[in-house]
């Protein structure tokens, strides 16, 4: 790095308020009733988050079978199936869901739509976990496309009532076109009344969109399961600038430093500012001298925590 070099921070990053919510849910819990604390999946998509967590009393599994009679379980920020939550109804945990709010809305739009007759096109990865919840909220009508290829091939059993969904963590951008080819296709199909893709997803992005130009290179903080991490690396490569993701300081390699003056950083959603604050460090001590934040929204969003988490007066 030169010697005038400065790392531009990114406004806003790191957690959102669906993280912050849902983070808080097992740790109450915790609190309330003890450890351990079964946890559906990954929390959110961060391995020092899920550590961290682990040390305090939760266990993570995929399979409700692995959970004892009695026991207490989150659901994860990325929400569940249908049937997921049947069967743990069915085994008599007690439950407290730490769905996100933005995703839950998405499965509300799904349930009241589905009432007058709808089919869904949903645009999303497969395999994540949200896109298993969200297409687990009917048993069938929900056509599942990650790319405009998808779209060409998708046959739904009638165009008369079809909507669009969207995973609430996707690249705007990518979103976007995938609809339009949508569009083209079924040109009477129904979009979201908002936008599914979620206020913290958009200003992330955005903030690198006005961050990417100004750096030589820039540096996501974000483990490689988290969707909006991946989305953020990607913004920044299309406009033209390096970039990397790590999920902890001891990831980044000093050769992406080498005569690169300005370095962007931001964070996913789920990537704790512990971290940023660890990768600065370590920047600076490859030579780095200054750190400047940039202008950018400012999120007061906070969503509330579920009946029987809530402080007590």
């Amino acid at each position: 790095m030169s010697s005038q070099s400065e790392i531009l921070l990114a406004e806003p990053r790191g957690f959102c308020a669906g993280v912050d919510r849902a983070i808080e849910i097992v740790e109450r819990a915790l609190t309330k009733f003890g450890r351990p604390i079964y946890v559906r999946h990954e929390i959110v998509h961060n391995t020092y988050v899920v550590n961290d967590l682990k040390a305090k009393g939760a266990i993570f599994i995929e399979e409700l079978s692995d959970v004892p009679p009695g026991a207490t379980l989150v659901f994860s920020a990325h929400g569940v199936s249908k049937a997921v939550q049947r069967e743990a109804e069915q085994r008599g945990f007690q439950i407290f869901d730490a769905t996100c709010p933005l995703v839950t809305k998405v499965h509300v739009e799904v349930a009241k739509l589905h009432k007058e007759g709808y089919e869904f096109i949903m645009i999303g990865h497969k395999g994540h976990p949200e896109v298993e919840g969200t297409v687990g909220q009917l048993d069938s009508g929900i056509h599942l496309v990650e790319d405009e290829a998808d779209v060409a091939r998708v046959q739904p059993a009638q165009t008369a009532k079809l909507a669009v969904v969207t995973q609430t963590t996707l690249s705007v951008d990518d979103a976007a076109s995938i609809m339009a080819a949508v569009k083209a296709r079924f040109p009477q199909v129904r979009s979201p009344k908002q936008q599914d893709i979620c206020y913290a997803t958009q200003n992330r992005q955005d903030a690198v969109k006005l961050l990417s130009p100004q750096v030589d290179v820039v540096i996501v903080v974000g483990s490689p399961t988290s969707s909006n991490s991946n989305r953020l690396r990607e913004v920044a490569k299309k406009l033209g600038t390096e970039a990397y993701m790590v999920d902890s300081a001891d990831e980044l390699k000093p050769e992406w430093f080498d005569g690169r003056s300005r370095v962007g950083l931001t964070a996913g959603a789920s990537a704790p500012e512990i971290l940023v604050q660890q990768v600065i460090e370590r920047i600076r001590a490859l030579g780095a001298v200054a750190v400047r934040k940039m202008d950018g929204i400012e999120e007061t969003i906070k969503f509330p925590l579920p009946k029987g988490l809530k402080q007590e007066v």
